[in-house]
């Protein structure tokens, strides 16, 4: 079941996005950066999202976070050494840069992961061609969101079928390497296959045609879609003026 926010035109909550992008950016410092995350937390909970945000952004951006930190911190040298043991050693100047880049990244994400649970492809879609954007392009965005998702159920239906066949795809990591190598094969030659489905599916439904085409999906943009966007601008206007001219 849909809530308000999830109700919210496309372009309405990439709005959001793309101010929270441009606080990031124009932000000093890191604390302001970092604050995004639990506030998108509480939003995607509110949004009805909150489980699978927090699993995709432990998934998906938690261990690259991670890595950029201790990276940085340990190889960035500098005068100044905060922390000190055998070959390892923890400069000043690393922590402040790896504190800086993560949290821009977890900012940037944590909106991004917010935006794409609550915004159905279809809506996306249909917001991109409301905008101008052909129908072509629409389809490339939506085959290149799709490609992920798709292979991984098609993978997972290969294994099974192997499974059943009595092959082995659970054990130690050689075992896992033998299972994945046969499944290369049938799973390149059914994207194939697929692709051309789409294709035959989509020229059955005049996709080429140069004539304007009509749609059974519709939606529009409701006042508080304009509240929204009125309320993110003037708040945008207000931190500039804050940020440079104050």
């Amino acid at each position: 079941m849909t809530n308000a926010i999830q109700k919210l035109y496309p372009s309405t909550k990439m709005s959001i996005v793309l101010a929270v992008i441009l606080f990031t950016l124009m932000m000093p410092g890191y604390i302001s950066q970092y604050s995004v995350f639990p506030i998108f937390i509480i939003i995607a909970f509110i949004s009805g999202v909150g489980t699978k945000f927090l699993s995709a952004f432990i998934k998906s951006i938690f261990v690259l976070v991670l890595f950029i930190f201790v990276f940085q911190c340990f190889l960035i040298p500098s005068d100044t050494v905060i922390w000190s043991k055998g070959i390892l050693t923890l400069y000043k100047e690393g922590l402040e840069a790896s504190l800086l880049m993560t949290s821009k990244i977890i900012a940037i994400s944590s909106s991004l992961i917010w935006f794409f649970l609550v915004t159905p492809i279809k809506d996306m879609m249909f917001a991109l061609e409301k905008a101008g954007f052909s129908k072509k392009f629409t389809f490339v965005i939506y085959s290149t969101i799709q490609l992920i998702p798709q292979m991984k159920k098609l993978s997972q239906t290969i294994l099974e079928a192997q499974k059943s066949r009595g092959i082995e795809t659970e054990g130690s990591l050689m075992i896992r390497l033998k299972a994945f190598l046969p499944m290369l094969g049938p799973l390149v030659l059914s994207s194939i296959q697929q692709t051309e489905e789409k294709v035959l599916a989509l020229e059955a439904r005049a996709f080429s045609a140069t004539v304007r085409k009509s749609s059974y999906y519709q939606m529009s943009k409701k006042p508080v879609d304009y509240l929204v966007i009125s309320v993110i601008f003037i708040g945008f206007m207000i931190f500039v003026w804050w940020r440079f001219f104050k």
